[in-house]
């Protein structure tokens, strides 16, 4: 890398330090390694998250589809160049739309109870964006987070009537006292409902909910294409109700950040919790600390993702501002988790059950970088589906696999249960192999 440009570094919501390793492996395309700063909470210096925290007013920044759940590898222990936790920021890395009104939406149960975009866009070649705000605006809160140690502020979305706010883990892990704010002032009491470190994401429950509440309408994530216009709304350094637009700019990035948790079931032991990673959204809607939590919609009012973490060249501080590369957890995921957190209070992930690093093979007369599978478990959808040491992965679904980071976040997006087509070079050859993702067993975290 050219001493033009520093190594980026990668940053998670709350929590962490940050880390030069690159996004892709050795054998994957040489782009450079953009970094990434969450976009959550903002606790003041020394709060609860640290020095320098996610986002909110004061304080650092903190840090698909039917089938875009969560799910798990029986090991990423090739993840363990991630950032360890403790910093306000974690670390996170990479690797490797339209003009018309966005189309019905999700089968979540979650949202405003219909299908229907709030806002249908007379021109889609130039959003009328007020009129997107004033239908998502109301059904976004500014989020305080509080602790012996201090305090952090992030955002939130109502997803349901009975007063459950969708939001990131890292904007809520740790806290003693919870409190929401509504777009039109009212601050309310809340608790946590439910926490899924391993996605970031968790469900706070407003207490005494009034009634009024305007839940989000929620879309579907798998529809969106590159090109897609977009805002992002939240509570970025404090200021709430802020709107900011952009485009996607790419899908199915994986970035990958620390949990914040307590480490149980963790691959590495019960020092450190697992590490998050998603399949995200990249979007060029301006993303700042305090975002994290907060909704990305469609120009139709819909939600298509949850702001998480933002890309930042790295600073001695370790803080970092909006560079037009954002990043957020798809809605059809997060939606998925939010039913299971409601229902019980935890998620259930699916796992593949084998144990991959960043790799490459011959594809006819090129060479393709996809994830070389190091081990396969015994008694795993992976055995069951007859894949072998030395196969590459180098597609989920159709859907390009580059590194072992990318296979992680194309497993962690389904769910357990759901029916997967690996592509992998073997011998020279290109064979697909289908899988039946399984639960996740405890003993495997």
């Amino acid at each position: 890398m050219s001493d033009q440009y520093p190594n980026p570094q990668w940053y998670a919501p709350r929590g962490g330090t940050a880390t030069d390793t690159p996004p892709y492996g050795s054998s994957a395309q040489p782009t450079a390694p953009i970094p990434t700063v969450p976009s959550n909470t903002v606790p003041p210096p020394g709060g609860p998250f640290g020095p320098t925290g996610p986002s909110g007013p004061q304080g650092a920044p903190a840090p698909r589809s039917g089938r875009r759940r969560t799910a798990e590898l029986t090991t990423v222990a090739v993840l363990a160049a991630l950032l360890s936790s403790g910093g306000t920021l974690a670390a996170a890395r990479l690797f490797p739309a339209e003009t018309q009104a966005p189309s019905a939406a999700s089968t979540s149960q979650l949202g405003r109870g219909t299908d229907a975009a709030p806002v249908v866009q007379a021109d889609g070649t130039a959003p009328d964006w007020s009129a997107t705000a004033a239908a998502v605006s109301p059904s976004v809160v500014a989020i305080t987070a509080t602790s012996g140690q201090g305090g952090g502020q992030g955002s939130g979305v109502i997803i349901d009537s009975a007063g459950h706010v969708l939001t990131n883990n890292h904007v809520v892990a740790g806290a003693q006292q919870l409190t929401v704010t509504t777009s039109d002032g009212r601050t309310f009491e809340a608790e946590i409902r439910g926490t899924d470190p391993s996605t970031d994401l968790a469900v706070i429950t407003i207490a005494g909910p009034p009634t009024g509440l305007t839940p989000i309408a929620v879309g579907n994530s798998d529809e969106l294409a590159v090109g897609d216009p977009v805002m992002a709304v939240g509570n970025p350094l404090g200021l709430a109700g802020t709107v900011t637009t952009g485009i996607v700019s790419a899908l199915n990035r994986p970035v990958s950040t620390q949990a914040e948790g307590d480490g149980q079931g963790s691959p590495f032991g019960p020092a450190q919790s697992e590490p998050v990673v998603t399949n995200a959204i990249q979007t060029s809607a301006a993303i700042n600390p305090g975002n994290s939590g907060g909704a990305l919609v469609n120009a139709g009012g819909q939600l298509v993702g949850i702001n998480s973490s933002i890309a930042s060249l790295g600073s001695s501080s370790g803080q970092s501002g909006n560079i037009g590369i954002g990043f957020a957890i798809p809605a059809n995921e997060a939606t998925s988790i939010a039913e299971q957190l409601i229902e019980s209070g935890t998620a259930t992930h699916a796992y593949l059950g084998v144990t991959p690093q960043d790799g490459s093979a011959s594809d006819g007369s090129a060479s393709r970088a996809g994830a070389e599978v190091m081990e396969v478990g015994a008694d795993t959808p992976a055995s069951a589906a007859g894949l072998q040491v030395g196969d590459v992965v180098t597609a989920v679904d159709g859907e390009r696999v580059e590194s072992a980071l990318s296979l992680v976040g194309h497993i962690r997006e389904r769910s357990a249960g759901d029916r997967v087509t690996l592509t992998v070079l073997r011998d020279g050859r290109s064979v697909e192999v289908e899988a039946t993702l399984a639960a996740k067993p405890s003993s495997n975290g």
